[in-house]
């Protein structure tokens, strides 16, 4: 039995021998195209190659691409563990043709590569065309000789001209063409008929291979017309094409997912190998793992964001198994041995990825246990009523309260056939946004309110404490006792949680009795002194006077300590190496970044920016004590501390001595400046006049963070074909050499733009006291404008030209008028009056001016207006 790697290498090997150049996958992230948020298909890479936009030194290349298709336009994250063949991170083999062969030889390839070195039946193979292809119906049926039975003829099946299943299009303009798809028949003993029938979306019939025929450029007017060049663009997918050649229906059958879902079934302890979470699992680490090995690390938005759901799919999935603990991290290392031969990962990134899954695993668990057990007794409820709907309310505390994505909840209720009342999540959305807003300005308002005690605040020496609940607020009234679901801001007679005070902000955790539990989710200061603590029941009830256990997050803490403690150091060697004028000017530091403001004239060197983070990270290295110490304002000043983060002082302030900073700060820090782990800045930029960011981060966020940077590298290095050491020279070279070519564009368009000006003449109008001329050219710059303009003025005695073009979206007028003519026309005067007219402005000399704006469909319409004031 063939095995996926060797599929893989003959099929790249089956195309060299053909004269195609073996091109290596890019990265998950089309960095460079910002139009698509992941990679989707083998041609990605070639987008500008097949545009025209860019040269290589080869026209036929073949390549197996790792592509993902779970966010944005293609998505088949849903239909993942439901189906046979659908994945979030597949595989595309691909042959492409730039202008070299086109159908014939596209199908002929294709022809040879399966029936004759895969050694598919012939019989077992069915095609589809574009209607109006007769091209490409020839040639399977003269050349190749398949029977006219199985050449199956597919029109305008979507609704309008072209919009077909095998018409392909690159976007609503440009290169498209007819394709022609390759199906597999698995035999009547599956449901479903050929493509084109009514019953076409059945699992026997299987697309394998679609060759697409790129022969038309499409205007923005529908127009087709043929391409100079006609080229060829091929997709098939690994996986169908193994399950194929491995005789199994299903592609979570082939070697691959076989040795997957055996790791996954050892990890959870399921007897049942054919578990269709199973599958899910398999399927997902391998684009977790992909991603992140690619730069995308878990986020709220973005790529990021798209990581998160799957990692929490994945592990939704495992606790559907029975998983109460992290484990989907497991998986990294058995799927480097399943594909390592190909994409082999490096030690330093497996253990990043595996950090980063951990970490999201560890995250969700937090939440998941109330979570689920909410949603499967509801679904049980439902189910035991014959209803057939969730409440919008439950499913909205289900992601307002427990962080579940509402995605995530729609796939558990799908699997119990049971839908989600949309409308009724989104009202409950609308009603969070205005009680969000309300809780905006309850900061101010709640002085009002409540006038009890203040705050004993622990949390400097401790995570955790008993305490007694003196104020329940909702919607700023107070009430004596809130229950599960609610929304609401506790007070307590002590805390651990620290108040989002001078750029730190608050603690995280929970608060909870014997009775309830209390989600925190922030905790502000009102009235100097009085902790608010912001969040939502997810279990229980609790009362006023209620004796209560207050518990941070320990892991968001440290994370926002050693972010805030190297805030300090950085603003020590922001003094240091910069100069005494930096002034602290703002300030956010949370578990992600520390975010410093500061006063600083110009922007930081690259020596300034190391130099600053070699500082820090010595601190850090010497592993000092930190020391605090509470004394009065006078006392401090006089020990020389700086103030930082703009606090507002009493008259007992605290001191912090960290490293070889000194520094009046109420926030809370690491023990030791060891404890900070790393730092490293992120970017640097000017916010305002004299005012620059610097935003850094700590620990184990630096890890990714360099990470990515390594990836980034290493595509690049791939891209110039050089090592990392030659990058720079290499990008200096090709600067030089686009430079150079810019300069012979300029010249050349400037030879062009005086041919076109000489051509002009004979369009001038004779008004009797001097020649007239105004027209529009196609797509010249304003500065080739100009140049045309001074061309023609020579070719003229007494002249007033007006020359008007587009480019970019933006229209460009170039206005002259012969010397013997400005004491009575003026070109600055018309420049103006043709600004006026398309939207923007314009002006200039008495001889010569210019003008722009932005309505590219006014440009004859303008100049007409011109020469009607002209003439008349």
């Amino acid at each position: 039995m063939l095995s996926s790697q060797h599929i893989r290498a003959q099929f790249l090997k089956f195309f060299e021998d053909k004269g195609h150049h073996v091109v290596s996958s890019s990265s998950l992230v089309p960095h460079e195209d910002p139009t698509l948020l992941f990679t989707n298909a083998g041609m990605n890479q070639f987008k500008d190659v097949f545009l025209g936009e860019e040269q290589r030194n080869y026209v036929r290349a073949a390549s197996s691409q790792k592509c993902v298709r779970a966010g944005g336009k293609h998505n088949d994250l849903e239909n993942v563990g439901y189906t046979a063949r659908h994945h979030t991170f597949f595989e595309m083999l691909g042959n492409f043709s730039f202008g070299d062969y086109f159908k014939k030889e596209a199908i002929h390839f294709a022809w040879e590569l399966l029936t004759e070195v895969f050694a598919i039946p012939k019989e077992k193979l069915l095609v589809t065309v574009y209607a109006d292809d007769n091209e490409a119906y020839s040639i399977w049926e003269k050349d190749i000789g398949i029977p006219t039975e199985k050449i199956i003829k597919i029109g305008d099946n979507k609704g309008s001209q072209y919009a077909s299943d095998n018409f392909w299009m690159m976007g609503d303009t440009g290169p498209c063409g007819p394709c022609s798809e390759i199906f597999y028949d698995h035999g009547d003993t599956i449901e479903g008929g050929v493509p084109g029938s009514h019953n076409e979306d059945g699992d026997r019939f299987i697309e394998i291979w679609n060759l697409v025929f790129m022969q038309f450029n499409r205007d923005d007017k529908g127009v087709m017309h043929p391409l100079p060049k006609p080229s060829v663009d091929t997709g098939m997918g690994l996986e169908r094409i193994t399950a194929i050649l491995q005789d199994v229906h299903s592609n979570y059958d082939i070697d691959i997912f076989r040795e997957l879902i055996a790791e996954a079934a050892k990890l959870t302890k399921t007897n049942n190998t054919e578990h269709p979470s199973l599958k899910v699992l398999s399927d997902h680490i391998r684009a977790t793992t992909f991603l992140i090995g690619d730069g995308v690390l878990p986020a709220n938005e973005g790529r990021g964001y798209v990581l998160r759901r799957i990692i929490r799919r994945a592990i939704r999935h495992g606790y559907k198994l029975g998983v109460r603990a992290p484990f989907f991290f497991k998986l990294v290392a058995p799927l480097n041995l399943v594909m390592g031969d190909t994409y082999r990962f490096s030690k330093e990134q497996s253990s990043l990825i595996e950090s980063e899954i951990h970490l999201e695993e560890k995250r969700f668990f937090e939440t998941i246990e109330n979570g689920m057990g909410i949603l499967e007794d509801t679904i049980k409820e439902l189910v035991g009523k014959n209803k057939t709907a969730i409440s919008g309310k439950v499913a909205f505390k289900l992601h307002d309260t427990f962080g579940f994505p509402l995605d995530l909840t729609a796939d558990v209720c799908r699997e119990n056939g049971i839908s989600i009342n949309s409308e009724e999540f989104d009202a409950e959305m609308d009603k969070q946004k205005t009680m969000a807003r309300e809780a905006g300005n309850f900061k101010a308002k709640l002085q009002i309110n409540y006038s009890g005690p203040d705050t004993v605040f622990l949390g400097y020496d401790k995570s955790s404490t008993s305490a007694i609940l003196l104020g329940i607020l909702t919607h700023e009234q107070s009430v004596a006792s809130i229950t599960n679901g609610e929304s609401a801001m506790l007070i307590l007679d002590q805390t651990p949680f620290y108040a989002e005070s001078g750029g730190q902000i608050g603690d995280i955790g929970s608060i909870s009795s014997e009775e309830g539990v209390f989600d925190v989710t922030d905790t502000f200061k009102i009235k100097g002194n009085i902790y608010v603590h912001v969040g939502s029941m997810i279990k229980g009830k609790l009362s006023i006077n209620d004796k209560i256990e207050a518990d941070i997050n320990h892991e968001h803490r440290q994370h926002v300590m050693r972010n805030h403690s190297a805030t300090h150091l950085m603003h020590k060697a922001l003094k240091e190496i910069l100069g005494n004028h930096i002034e602290q000017k703002g300030s956010l530091v949370d578990s992600y970044r520390t975010r410093f403001d500061f006063s600083h004239p110009k922007p930081l060197t690259y020596k300034e920016k190391t130099s600053i983070e070699l500082m820090v990270n010595q601190e850090i290295l010497k592993n000092q004590t930190t020391q605090a110490s509470v004394m009065d304002i006078d006392s401090a000043k006089k020990t020389g501390a700086m103030m930082l983060f703009g606090e507002k002082y009493g008259d007992k302030v605290r001191v912090l001595e960290i490293g070889n900073s000194k520094e009046l700060c109420g926030g809370t820090h690491v023990a030791k400046t060891g404890d900070i782990g790393l730092f490293k800045i992120q970017s640097e930029s000017g916010i305002s006049s004299g005012i620059r960011r610097v935003e850094a981060t700590t620990g184990l966020n630096v890890i990714g963070l360099i990470a990515a940077q390594e990836t980034i590298i290493d595509n690049v290095t791939k891209e110039l074909n050089v090592g990392a050491s030659e990058v720079t020279s290499k990008v200096s070279q090709l600067m030089k050499q686009l430079k150079d070519n810019e300069k012979i564009i300029s010249q050349l368009k400037s030879k062009i733009a005086g041919s076109e000006g000489s051509d002009l003449v004979g369009q001038a109008i004779d008004t009797g006291k001097y020649q007239f001329l105004g027209v529009s050219v196609d797509r010249v710059e304003a500065n080739e404008l100009r140049e045309m303009i001074d061309n023609l003025k020579e070719k003229f005695q007494s002249a007033v030209i007006i020359l008007g073009s587009h480019s970019n979206n933006k229209v460009s007028f170039a206005v002259g008028v012969t010397d013997n003519l400005t004491q009575e026309i003026k070109a600055g005067d018309i420049a103006k009056l043709l600004g006026e007219a398309v939207g923007g402005k314009g002006g200039g000399r008495d001889n010569m001016a210019m003008a722009g704006g932005p309505n590219i469909q006014l440009i004859d319409e303008a100049i007409s207006q011109i020469k009607d004031h002209l003439i008349k």
